[in-house]
């Protein structure tokens, strides 16, 4: 490999990790499970392998399929992105950092075969989406944030009881969990403790008090988490 080619492909990887950088950036200002430095790695790593499966071991194009490593590329960026994704309860966090992961390999295989305008290109699309349109989001969207409570409800002692107030919560896409469930035979009810997340678009006393007033339930106390 002579010395402008190898000058060509330091420049496509550079180009790669500073644009992965850029969009790690945005990801680290909001403590994310994935930043600057994964991103960074990623970018780089989707080049590199680019670069290799184009040009080979020996510096020079050969007869072979480019895109089998990239393919493997994006398999592998699945499994990085899912440990992104947390779990709490039935909320799921960590979507839009394991989809920025995705679109950073896509840009250090697009950047790596020397398409370098357009690896830019879907940088500043990527950034737009993330900082402009989360913006966005909070001017259009109703105000408010979710609320986070636990709820003590003793409801009539038959089977439906618990079908009707989880229907109710879940007609309201308020994330639900149930902490215990206690029988009471002498009062033939039983005792339910929730762990609810009530989105922006509800109030929680309101909520409350449509739990009252469902059938099934004889009592709805708020407790402290």
């Amino acid at each position: 490999m002579d010395n402008s080619m190898l000058a060509q492909l330091t420049l496509r990887i550079l180009m790669a990790a500073f644009l992965g950088g850029l969009i790690g950036l945005e990801r680290s200002s909001g403590d994310r499970p994935a930043g600057l430095r994964t991103h960074v790695l990623v970018a780089t790593g989707s080049a590199l392998l680019m670069v290799v499966s184009i040009y080979g071991i020996d510096g020079h194009p050969q007869d072979r399929d480019p895109s089998r490593i990239a393919s493997q590329v994006v398999s592998g960026i699945g499994f990085l992105g899912a440990g992104t994704i947390l779990h709490e309860g039935l909320t799921v966090k960590g979507l839009t950092t394991a989809a920025s992961l995705w679109i950073v390999s896509a840009i250090g295989l697009a950047v790596g075969c020397g398409m370098l305008a357009l690896g830019i290109f879907a940088t500043g699309i990527t950034l737009v989406t993330l900082i402009l349109i989360r913006g966005l989001e909070k001017k259009v969207l109703p105000a408010g944030k979710a609320t986070r409570c636990n709820l003590h409800v003793t409801v009539n002692k038959n089977p439906d009881s618990m079908i009707d107030v989880m229907g109710y919560l879940q007609e309201r896409n308020i994330k639900t969990r149930i902490l215990g469930m206690r029988n009471d035979p002498q009062r033939n009810v039983l005792e339910v403790d929730l762990a609810v997340k009530i989105g922006k678009y509800y109030n929680a006393n309101e909520i409350i008090s449509g739990l009252k007033n469902t059938k099934a339930v004889q009592k709805v106390v708020l407790q402290d988490e």
